[in-house]
């Protein structure tokens, strides 16, 4: 049985360029791959955070571009004490075009230190209160 065109069961053709043929002509080429750093004093717990793959899907679903040099300031989350943790991620490297969409692959690499103290620190021996 063959399909009819435009039927359900025809899958989109690539173009010339291996985009699919229903994207519009004017869509900017899709980022294969992201490269976004962290900072190195980032706690476990923040790294443990945005290596989830939930927030590398929020991150193509909240992004609609990506260009080396971006920094996104992200709430990663809240802790039992109402403590929040927002992190500089930096875009360090965009493989293929500037667009993010849910097909872009999103690693992490560790860069320098900025005094972001991420962690639950008033219930920890960290704690500045600990004497």
């Amino acid at each position: 049985m063959t399909s009819k065109p435009g039927s359900a069961s025809e899958s989109p053709k690539p173009d010339s360029e291996g985009d699919l043929a229903d994207e519009p002509s004017d869509a900017p080429p899709r980022a294969d791959r992201i490269v976004i750093s962290y900072p190195s004093d980032l706690s476990d717990w923040g790294r443990f955070q945005v290596e989830k793959p939930s927030f590398r899907a929020f991150l193509r679903k909240t992004r609609e571009q990506a260009r080396a040099g971006d920094v996104w300031e992200e709430f990663v989350g809240v802790g039992c004490c109402g403590n929040t943790l927002d992190v500089p991620l930096r875009v360090e490297r965009v493989d293929g075009g500037e667009r993010v969409d849910a097909d872009t692959e999103i690693s992490y690499e560790v860069r320098e230190a900025c005094g972001i103290e991420g962690g639950w620190q008033v219930q920890s021996a960290g704690s500045p209160d600990q004497g």
